[in-house]
């Protein structure tokens, strides 16, 4: 129930923005555009089911918390701890299988679901990447 809460938290703001969207000729999205994209949604809900939500919670937390000492850590001045803290966390996330379920359930999605927290930063030694308290 609480995807399914969710998938439709994610797909409401963007009725609302296809509606009015003028790279459709000024109409908006034509109702097969409409019918397409919940056609995703059901079929993201679909995959998402066998993916444990009180393990997703325990994740969400810890998320959470790797979040606000990431941003302490920035604050005091500590750049490379908070780097190394991101990094640490995003691998530990890319090689969670629930957090892979979700990703590859997204993708159903292109780009309706949120960014997760430092998953730029699963790269570690990428010099590319922009820095975690940038």
């Amino acid at each position: 129930m609480k995807i399914s809460t969710g998938i439709l938290a994610l797909l409401l703001p963007l009725t609302a923005i296809a509606q009015n969207y003028p790279g459709m000729g000024g109409s908006g999205m034509s109702e097969s555009d409409m019918q397409n994209m919940m056609q995703q949604a059901q079929k993201m809900q679909t995959c998402m089911q066998g993916i444990d939500q009180s393990r997703l919670q325990a994740f969400e937390q810890q998320a959470g918390k790797v979040e606000a000492e990431v941003t302490s850590l920035c604050g005091s001045g500590k750049r490379a701890d908070a780097q190394q803290k991101a990094i640490a966390f995003a691998q530990e996330m890319s090689s969670n299988p629930d957090i892979r379920k979700i990703m590859e359930c997204g993708k159903m999605m292109n780009g309706m679901m949120p960014k997760m927290p430092f998953t730029d930063q699963a790269g570690g030694a990428d010099t590319s990447v922009k820095h975690v308290c940038d």
